[in-house]
């Protein structure tokens, strides 16, 4: 795998909107919302328990966990 070199800004309010509308439109998470108060309420599955991610740094960690996840189970196609 490539390394990629760290990040030279934190990632914002409108990036984290848009990896949690991605997320839940592929069906990766079922819910993401941004609460007034700058948390994030994310719930993997309908039945399961709400967790509570601190801020846009935390969601676009997720969204990097969880393309890291689903690209780890592909089959390499070469």
């Amino acid at each position: 795998m490539i390394s990629r070199p760290p990040r030279s800004s934190e990632p914002t309010v409108a990036e984290a909107d848009a990896w949690a509308d991605v997320l839940v439109r592929r069906q990766l998470l079922h819910a993401v919302v941004r609460a007034p108060v700058g948390q994030w309420l994310v719930q993997d599955q309908p039945d399961e328990p709400v967790r509570v991610l601190a801020g846009p740094a935390d969601v676009v960690a997720l969204a990097a966990t969880i393309q890291h996840r689903t690209r780890s189970m592909r089959p390499e196609s070469r």
